[in-house]
């Protein structure tokens, strides 16, 4: 009697436990900020999502922690930008965490540069010629018409992963692509007075921006990608812009600053921070504050240049 009771009461414990296991969240490990949005995004309570760099981190360069190698193990989807980007850290995290549900070729793998048009493919490799990403330009994050193809991308796994959810990410997504289209028209109306607007830039980190909003590009701080400026290539940058009225200066929120404050004191133009992901500066705090916030101070700039 005492034995059968045994077997009963295990067997309920199993009846308790087998439906926590089965709707356990997803583990999503997102390499960037912007993408664990998109992640929550989709996926709401049914995902759990862990970022391997910070707001004001560059992500070209992070150190592979035990903290990210114990979430990596644990991760049942990693969702980065590719392109080369994460090409010093992400092999070595993907190597110690030995997690094969996330290696390449497995649906717990993705990287979304896979699924939008790159731009500054290059022809040839040369490292003489700086940091050259052999994929194009992995900056895409920074048009927001690209969140659309990467929230549809990220659904589709999750939906692969965990089909018993499939209409929740489902209807996630419809309502995100609904609120992102409207967002994207007020945007573009507001930003309707930076259309050729010039700028100079530190790193060309934001061209796919410069595409969206229709500015005009001039020179870049850095000689070449990666390159710190000496004062040789600055004192001739500023000749070949002494003539240029209305100029604005645009860099990412975890650049260097010196060169830069050097250049807006001997021209006069406006500085402008623009967060290069989700959190890089106060009150973009969300997918939508952050382009918000890059609209507002494009705009800011421009009335303080004249």
């Amino acid at each position: 009697m005492i034995k059968r009771q045994f077997i009963i009461a295990g067997l309920l414990s199993w009846l308790i436990v087998i439906p926590h296991i089965s709707h356990a969240a997803l583990n999503v490990f997102a390499c960037e900020p912007e993408w664990a949005a998109i992640a929550q995004e989709i996926g709401g309570d049914k995902v759990k999502v862990n970022s391997a760099t910070r707001p004001m981190q560059d992500p070209h360069y992070v150190q592979a922690r035990p903290s990210l190698i114990s979430k990596v193990r644990r991760a049942d989807l990693l969702v980065c930008t590719g392109a080369d980007l994460e090409e010093g850290w992400l092999p070595v995290l993907l190597r110690k965490g030995s997690n094969p549900r996330i290696q390449a070729g497995q649906a717990g793998h993705l990287m979304i540069a896979d699924y939008v048009q790159l731009k500054e493919i290059p022809i040839r490799l040369d490292r003489s010629e700086g940091h050259m990403h052999a994929a194009g330009n992995p900056h895409f994050q920074t048009d927001p018409r690209n969140m659309l193809p990467a929230a549809r991308v990220v659904t589709e796994r999750l939906v692969t992963l965990d089909g018993e959810n499939e209409q929740v990410y489902r209807d996630h997504l419809s309502s995100f692509e609904q609120r992102w289209k409207a967002s994207l028209r007020r945007w573009g109306e507001r930003a309707a007075p930076l259309q050729g607007q010039p700028v100079v830039v530190y790193h060309r980190s934001w061209i796919y921006l410069q595409d969206w909003l229709g500015l005009k590009e001039v020179a870049a701080l850095e000689p070449k990608p990666g390159v710190p400026p000496g004062s040789r290539y600055l004192a001739d940058l500023l000749t070949r812009t002494q003539d240029m009225s209305g100029l604005l200066i645009i860099h990412s929120q975890y650049q260097e600053s010196k060169s830069i404050n050097w250049f807006s004191d001997k021209t006069g133009a406006p500085v402008v921070v623009l967060p290069s992901t989700v959190g890089g500066t106060p009150g973009a705090d969300s997918l939508f504050s952050w382009f918000d916030t890059i609209v507002t101070r494009l705009l800011d700039a421009q009335d303080s240049a004249g």
